[in-house]
């Protein structure tokens, strides 16, 4: 049970690290890819799909920000899970892979990646 918790634990601490600094880039270079937009675009065309009033404006953004940093530590947790020795390695495989899946999923799921 201590694992769980711990793993948990840490995988919401990077899921709150990782959303500040996607906010932190997003202020600083409009060029960057903004990952919040295709989070709200998500929730909004999920929703429609189930027949919901999907939220807008500022309850768009908190709804879609809470559920990313959900989504994101449940899905780092996972980390915590291995053996100790690996857990670099499986951060750093488990990372790239959540950042190769955002930038190449989007427009096979129907997304757009807005610039």
């Amino acid at each position: 049970m201590k694992k769980i918790v711990s793993s948990i634990i840490g995988g919401l601490a990077g899921a709150v690290a990782l959303n500040i600094l996607h906010q932190a880039v997003k202020a600083l270079d409009h060029d960057a890819p903004r990952v919040d937009l295709i989070g709200e675009e998500a929730l909004t065309k999920g929703m429609e799909s189930i027949g919901l009033e999907p939220p807008t404006g500022n309850a768009l953004f908190v709804a879609t920000l809470a559920g990313d940093v959900l989504s994101n530590a449940l899905y780092y947790s996972t980390i915590g899970f291995g053996r100790k020795r690996y857990l670099l390695l499986s951060g750093a495989a488990i990372g790239l892979t959540a950042g190769i899946g955002a930038l190449k999923i989007t427009e096979p799921m129907g997304l757009m990646m807005p610039r």
